[in-house]
């Protein structure tokens, strides 16, 4: 790793810790509040200034899905139920990834990702299921679906291509799967203390290993 992308992740990284500060110490909800958008837009911002010589089509496509992620960033944190503006913010980043991903592999290019991240895909909506309101259920599954459908792109490139930027996009997008099944597990069937520090740092490992591999990739 270079210089220039230590002091982005170091940079993060302290983004990311005071966010989680803010959402358990008493009193500095507003660091949360404050730190949580401001540290995904610190992963988009590394993948404008890191990605000159990148592939252009690609860093677009993972930019344009940082600033929806952001999106839903500010959604899940709103006080009220704004839980549905949040799943179609991600939803849509999420498609925003998918579609770069397949701009560097075609789809389905290797077959054994799909299977995987179908078998855990189903595992999850197999522990959701019983606790999902009948309203979220159609939602539920069409997101699901997509992140699985990511993750699984972001494996097949990395073992189409076999560089750097493959390697990163298959990281990240294991996290955002281990991420959204927590948040998930912990909203609807298991509620538990950690949870939001454990879907957070996974979050941002995601966002920071996805980011990266637009910074890495080559046309």
């Amino acid at each position: 790793m270079s210089g220039g992308a230590r002091i982005w992740a170091a940079c993060i990284a302290v983004s990311a810790a005071l966010a989680i500060v803010g959402a358990y110490a008493p009193g500095a909800i507003w660091l949360h509040y404050l730190f949580k958008p401001a540290t995904t837009l610190l992963i988009a911002a590394m993948v404008l200034r890191q990605g000159a010589g990148a592939d252009p089509r690609y860093r677009r496509a993972i930019f344009a899905g940082l600033l929806l992620s952001t999106a839903g960033d500010a959604f899940l944190m709103l006080p009220g139920d704004w839980f549905v503006f949040g799943l179609g913010s991600f939803l849509c980043a999420h498609v925003a990834y998918l579609v770069g991903l397949c701009r560097r592999a075609r789809p389905f290019a290797a077959r054994w990702p799909f299977l995987a991240y179908a078998a855990v895909a189903a595992t999850v909506m197999g522990v959701l299921w019983p606790h999902l309101p009948n309203d979220l259920r159609i939602p539920v599954i069409v997101y699901v679906a997509v992140l699985a459908a990511m993750a699984a792109q972001a494996a097949a490139v990395w073992r189409t291509r076999a560089d750097a930027a493959g390697v990163a996009a298959a990281i990240g997008g294991a996290f955002f799967v281990f991420s959204d099944a927590t948040l998930a597990i912990d909203r609807f069937a298991a509620p538990f203390a950690a949870a939001q520090a454990v879907v957070l740092v996974s979050y941002w490992a995601a966002q920071w290993w996805i980011g990266r591999s637009a910074a890495l990739a080559r046309g």
